[in-house]
């Protein structure tokens, strides 16, 4: 493919959380497209390991350790990224986590720590970003991950699914106030992939939430990778406030399987 389609050559990007899984594929894409890339990551080693590989694939790089859920740091973030690359054009976000509890059985801080996970973070990194774009007169893309769990029901998750959806309208509204000023904001839906953190099951399990799924596997970190690349890039110029997902058609089917929930006795 012709990168010079995509428009990234000589930008710079920030991926938050891309030390590995799927930040580490959108990072890589996004350094193949001609994008300096900072790696932003609450583990040291992994945020360098991968500017390591954006350094091999011949781009400016940056490996920033820091933790991203803390309000104070981050600001300290986005500056530092900005330094190292000489400003910032794109913002790539893969950063989150879910509890997994009944509604009855979550506790309010529990409900605090999924907002902060998936959603407070996105909210200050991409304000951050924004000011510092709107100040420069520069245009923008950012790119977030949500998830099929804030479209559709959540049994045992609440809290997660309710975040997600609460950064999906986010994206919007981000997407209409900053679009007079060329900063175009969307979300990736993820459905069922396979990242370094999901745990082993088994053979029988893995088999069920399979045959759930049209495609009938899991999704690859690089295939969120390619979405956030395009979603980042001059072929979405005109696509702003939308969630795409990548499901392997779970959304399209509706069939993601409803988890055995509780019942409590009158």
């Amino acid at each position: 493919m012709d990168t010079s389609l995509l428009g990234l050559e000589g930008k710079s990007a920030l991926v938050v959380g891309g030390g590995q899984g799927m930040g580490e594929s959108s990072a890589k894409f996004l350094a193949r497209a001609g994008c300096g890339v900072a790696i932003a990551d609450i583990v040291k080693e992994r945020a360098e390991g991968v500017a390591d590989a954006v350094r091999a694939i011949g781009q400016r790089h940056a490996s920033i350790e820091g933790d991203i859920l803390d309000d104070d740091q981050v600001e300290t973030i986005v500056e530092q990224a900005e330094k190292a690359l000489g400003g910032l054009d794109v913002l790539v976000t893969i950063v989150g986590q879910a509890s997994w509890n009944p509604i009855l059985d979550m506790t309010p801080d529990q409900w605090e720590l999924d907002h902060r996970r998936n959603l407070r973070y996105f909210f200050l990194a991409a304000r951050a970003v924004a000011g510092s774009l709107i100040k420069r007169g520069k245009p923008g893309a950012m790119v977030c991950i949500a998830s099929v769990s804030g479209i559709q029901s959540a049994p045992n998750h609440a809290s997660y699914g309710a975040a997600k959806a609460g950064l999906m309208n986010l994206v919007r509204t981000m997407a209409v106030e900053w679009a007079p000023h060329d900063i175009r904001v969307n979300a990736i839906a993820p459905g069922s992939i396979a990242t370094p953190r999901i745990p082993e099951t088994s053979e029988s399990i893995e088999r069920t939430r399979q045959g759930l799924i049209p495609a009938k596997r899991r999704g690859t970190t690089d295939e969120i990778g390619k979405a956030a690349l395009f979603l980042a890039s001059d072929l979405a110029s005109y696509v702003t406030g939308h969630t795409l997902p990548v499901d392997g058609g779970w959304m399209a089917a509706f069939l993601s399987g409803v988890p055995e929930v509780p019942t409590y006795a009158k």
